[in-house]
């Protein structure tokens, strides 16, 4: 095995490992979104996350000195983008079904394959375009405009794939420079920073009114969590320092459009969770819609490798 292709299947793993982490976190979040506010979720988990970080990952990247960066700017612009991608999608998941809201956000790749070639100056064939037709087509499906079945809140999750997928171009840009835990370390600050400082501003809980689930998981008053409930939060932030950690490490060492397919496995895990913890069945415009979109991210990988060739690298950019 060629050095390039050992460094294209770490990362594919890497990718793999992260979306299962993520489904994990979803299920916690939607699981208390009725008891606990947003801001307190994301604080706590953070806490823990960034505890992790700076006790296993930050050492085993060399120390301290890996958190250094000559790109403060596009860390925070990740950070920003991260930020946002967490307030849509963790919103839309209070209020929608679990499979639903996680098929809808894989309109990720499907972005992340546009902005990279914009972006990041990454080649994509016409199998690759038609892939992003299709998987759009899905979403389309899922969400069902322009029908009774569609739910203003389905547009929460694709703003979110939005958040995602500029926080995952951002970290192919910013890669080749920062190590994976440079690139975990800053948006976890940046959620402990706006996390906590939401909590000391609206933590009392007077702008929930009630006459809206996605807005009272906003707003809702700081609960100190049930004793019985730390176990879930502690390993949540757990997780979740892994997952971000493994989701750096994937857009670090892998070209953007072909890492972000193989993120599909959190889709199954949605379901199966769905199913066993909330008994929530998808229905039939979901099956088609997200057999869509993994179908094509799918098939577009595999028409990029089906002759031994690793998908192509970015084209150099320029320094200025």
């Amino acid at each position: 095995m060629s050095g390039e292709v050992r460094v294209n299947v770490l990362g594919l793993l890497a990718a793999m490992g992260a979306g299962i982490c993520f489904s994990v976190i979803d299920v916690v979040f939607k699981f208390f979104s009725g008891d606990y506010p947003l801001y307190q979720m994301v604080l706590i988990r953070s806490v823990v996350a960034m505890v992790v970080l700076l006790a296993v990952f930050v050492p085993l990247e060399g120390g301290v000195q890996v958190l250094r960066t000559r790109q403060p700017r596009l860390h925070m612009a990740r950070s920003f983008a991260v930020l946002l991608a967490n307030l849509f999608f963790f919103t839309g998941l209070a209020v929608m079904p679990l499979a639903e809201a996680v098929a809808i956000a894989f309109a990720t790749p499907l972005i992340v394959t546009t902005l990279s070639v914009v972006f990041l100056r990454e080649r994509v064939g016409p199998w690759r375009w038609g892939a992003v037709f299709a998987g759009f087509l899905g979403v389309l499906v899922i969400m069902r405009p322009g029908t009774e079945a569609f739910q203003p809140a389905a547009v929460l999750p694709l703003l979110g794939a939005c958040g995602y997928a500029t926080l995952h171009v951002l970290t192919r840009r910013a890669g080749g420079a920062d190590r994976g835990a440079t690139l975990t370390f800053y948006p976890l600050l940046a959620f402990l920073v706006v996390s906590a400082l939401v909590g000391l501003t609206l933590g009392d809980g007077r702008f929930a009114s009630g006459d809206s689930a996605a807005l009272d998981f906003i707003l809702r008053e700081w609960r100190w969590p049930a004793p019985e409930h730390w176990k879930y939060f502690l390993a949540m932030g757990v997780v979740g320092s892994i997952g971000g950690y493994l989701t750096a490490q994937a857009y670090r060492l892998c070209e953007a459009g072909l890492v972000a397919p193989f993120e599909y496995i959190a889709m199954p895990m949605a379901v199966l969770w769905g199913v066993l913890i909330f008994g929530e069945w998808p229905d039939r415009a979901v099956w088609a819609g997200s057999g869509l979109i993994i179908g094509a991210g799918l098939v577009s990988v595999w028409r990029e490798t089906r002759r031994g060739r690793t998908p192509s690298r970015p084209r150099p950019r320029s320094q200025s």
